[in-house]
C-alpha cells in the first residue's frame, strides 16, 4: 500500500493515548506480521493493553489510579 505522493501522512500524538494516523495504513509488528486498515484515520495503541493490538480499544482509559496516599490527600507526616 503506497502513500499518496502529494503530501506526507499526518500523525497526531496524544498524552496517555494512542497515535492517531491518517489512513489507510499498513502496520508491521516486531515479528514482521502486517496488519492493514483502510479507514480514514486509525488509532495505534501505545500502552499495549489493547485486546485488538496494534489497534487501540481505549483500554488505556480503564487504568486504575492510586488513591489514599498522603501526597494525594495533601497530608504531611
Amino acid at each position: 500500500m503506497a502513500a499518496p505522493a502529494d503530501r506526507p501522512r499526518r500523525v497526531r500524538v496524544q498524552r496517555d493515548g494512542p497515535l492517531l494516523i491518517e489512513g489507510p495504513v499498513e502496520v508491521v509488528d516486531e515479528h514482521g506480521e502486517v496488519t492493514v486498515s483502510d479507514r480514514f484515520e486509525v488509532a495505534i495503541c501505545t500502552c499495549r493493553r489493547s485486546r485488538l493490538y496494534p489497534w487501540c480499544d481505549t483500554s488505556h482509559r480503564r487504568r486504575e489510579r492510586r488513591t489514599g496516599t498522603a501526597s494525594d490527600e495533601g497530608g504531611r507526616t
